[in-house]
């Protein structure tokens, strides 16, 4: 017993991560997390999959603000006085239109709308902040699903949730530090003594 007791208490206590490459118990490749197997492949994907959904957010702020013309014509820009709320809230139908319906084109809905998508896009972007932008992106996703309801093709799932999952999957996995800055981002101070700030 002393001797079991005693190589298992040398033995170091790890955590198995994405650049950690743990053996299965039974020794078949098969069986190890695919993050164990493909740690470059994890990293880049969810790098990848940080970049593409910080666009989506950030390329909806530039279109609203200058009217690409894209989703916004260029007369309905922000910066020409349109708002970016009211034409999508105001048409909303389902069992939230009331609340929806008040709030579009109020000032603090169109800055607090347009502020998110850009905090939001910029910090995914560069894979800083990670936690708050993955609470607040699945928060506004969340609700842009329950302005969408009753949906035409689902009884519930649609994009919406699907991103606000994967959100939350990319701040649990650090994917700030693939093809961004996060790594040296935690490393400051201010972010080591406030880990929310990751």
């Amino acid at each position: 017993m002393n001797a079991i007791r005693s190589t298992r208490e040398a033995q170091p206590h790890t955590t198995p991560s994405v650049t950690s490459s743990p053996t299965s118990r039974s020794g078949d490749p098969a069986e190890e997390p695919t993050t164990s197997r493909h740690p470059a492949g994890v990293a880049i994907a969810a790098g990848l999959t940080r970049i593409a959904i910080g666009w989506v957010f950030l390329w909806a702020f530039l279109d609203k603000t200058f009217g690409l013309g894209y989703a916004t014509p260029a007369d309905r820009a922000w910066i020409e006085g349109g708002s970016p709320t009211a034409g999508f809230l105001s048409g909303v139908q389902g069992p939230f239109a009331e609340l929806f319906n008040n709030m579009a084109g109020q000032a603090w809905a169109d800055w607090l709308f347009m502020i998110g998508l850009l905090g939001i896009g910029v910090a995914l972007m560069l894979g800083v902040f990670m936690n708050l932008a993955a609470a607040s992106g699945a928060v506004m996703l969340v609700l842009m699903w329950a302005a969408v309801l009753p949906l035409d093709n689902n009884p519930f799932m649609d994009d919406h949730l699907v991103y606000a999952l994967v959100l939350g999957l990319l701040a649990l996995m650090g994917a700030g530090r693939y093809l961004g800055v996060g790594s040296y981002w935690e490393k400051l101070p201010f972010v080591k003594r406030f880990p929310i700030l990751r």
